[in-house]
């Protein structure tokens, strides 16, 4: 069984939810295995590599967690086990929603958070998102691939365009496309902004105005 290590940090020290190994109750339910009874194991991966993994037991009203952890690179790993109690609401249509019950505050939340030892909710273990560390030009580039998803071209802002999807109407594709041209104009700009002062930087030469 993979362990669980101290997740990557911000610039102001904080973890990201996304470094942290997020354990989302809504996929655990989708997938069936909140079955009283389940015992299964859950996986992270990074383009499709497991990095780290957890043991889950189902019980009537909370789950047993069982995994490793060490503080850091070359520490030994210790066991580590967690019980995280669930709770369900109804739906306006029918059905429950499952939610986890934080172990630090008591709130209902939909996913927790295991940066260090133990898991909580974002808010107790004060994570921030990764679009909160986003520059404007990284969250343009984003946006423009999401818009090449829409349209099914290859996502990279540095790919060339594709073609009209088929039986989009072509005033839908032209709002779609230059709506995608805008965000590239934003992401390029700022890319060259920041690579122009990285190399005044490099040659030390003094502040310009990107600076002040």
């Amino acid at each position: 069984m993979g362990g669980i290590g101290s997740g990557r940090r911000n610039q102001a020290g904080k973890a990201a939810t996304e470094d942290s190994r997020p354990l989302d109750i809504r996929k655990l339910n989708r997938s069936g295995l909140l079955q009283p009874g389940q015992s299964f194991g859950w996986q992270w991966t990074i383009c499709g590599r497991p990095v780290s993994d957890i043991r889950i037991q189902v019980r009537v009203d909370h789950v047993l967690l069982a995994y490793k952890f060490r503080n850091h690179r070359g520490a030994e790993w210790e066991d580590v086990s967690q019980s995280i109690h669930m709770d369900r609401t109804p739906c306006h249509l029918g059905g429950t929603r499952c939610w986890w019950i934080c172990p630090t505050c008591e709130r209902r939340v939909a996913v927790l958070y295991s940066p260090g030892r133990h898991y909580a909710c974002r808010h107790c273990l004060q994570l921030t998102y990764a679009s909160q560390r986003e520059t404007a030009d990284d969250r343009a580039a984003r946006q423009a691939d999401r818009v090449r998803r829409l349209l099914g071209w290859r996502v990279g802002i540095l790919n060339p365009r594709g073609e009209k999807p088929k039986g989009m109407q072509w005033r839908t594709f032209a709002q779609l496309t230059a709506r995608h041209d805008a965000y590239v104009d934003v992401s390029m700009t700022g890319m060259a902004e920041r690579f122009g002062l990285m190399n005044r930087r490099v040659k030390g030469i003094g502040p310009g105005p990107l600076d002040e």
